[in-house]
C-alpha cells in the first residue's frame, strides 16, 4: 500500500543564533513566529508560519549543525510562477539580498544564492513547470546546467523568443 501524505508539513534548520535568524527570515521573507520552544525557561527554537502560503519553518538552536550545515541547499521553497519568482528576485535585490538571479533550471525557474545568516542556502523554484516528467519515463539529467540551458534553447525557439546573451542556468 502506498500511504496517503499530504505535502510538507515544516522545514527545519540549525541556527547558531536565534534571534538573528528569526529576524533574517521574518524581514527578508516574511516568516512570523507561532510557537516557541523552551527547555529549562530558555528558548531553544521557535516554529514560524508565513502568511502568503510558504511552507512552515522551523528554527532550532544548534550551533555546531548549522556551521556543518552552511553552504548546502536542504530545500527550495515553491513559488507559483516565473513572473513571482522574478518579482521575489527583484524584491531580493532591492533589500540588498545577494542572490543568483532567475535561470531555466531542470523543471521550472529557480532563484538560488540567498544565504541566510548561517550560510544555509535558501532556493526557490517555481512550482509552474516547463517540463513535466512521469514515473513511466523518467527525465535523465546528465550535467544539469548543460541540459537546462538545451532546453532552455528549445522553450525560446518554440515561442519564437531570443535567448539572453548572458543567461545560465541551474538545476
Amino acid at each position: 500500500m502506498v500511504p496517503t501524505l499530504d505535502g510538507v508539513h515544516h522545514l527545519k534548520l540549525p541556527v547558531t543564533d536565534l534571534d538573528r535568524s528569526i529576524a533574517w527570515y521574518g524581514d527578508v521573507l516574511g516568516y512570523e513566529v507561532v510557537v516557541e520552544f523552551r527547555e529549562h525557561g530558555r528558548r531553544t527554537g521557535v516554529s514560524m508560519d508565513h502568511p502568503r502560503g510558504g511552507p512552515g519553518l522551523a528554527l532550532t538552536l544548534a550551533p555546531e549543525l548549522a556551521r556543518a550545515a552552511a553552504g548546502f541547499d536542504y530545500f527550495s521553497i515553491g513559488v507559483p510562477d516565473r513572473a513571482r519568482i522574478t518579482e521575489l528576485a527583484d524584491e531580493l535585490t532591492r533589500r540588498g539580498e545577494r542572490h543568483a538571479g532567475v535561470h531555466f533550471a531542470t523543471i521550472g525557474w529557480i532563484l538560488p544564492g540567498l544565504h541566510d545568516p548561517d550560510g544555509h542556502e535558501v532556493r526557490f523554484y517555481t512550482t509552474e513547470s516547463h517540463h513535466t516528467p512521469t514515473p513511466a519515463a523518467p527525465l535523465v539529467v546528465d550535467d544539469a546546467v548543460a541540459s537546462a540551458r538545451a532546453a532552455e534553447l528549445v522553450w525560446l525557439t518554440e515561442r519564437g523568443l531570443a535567448p539572453e546573451p548572458d543567461s545560465s542556468v541551474h538545476a
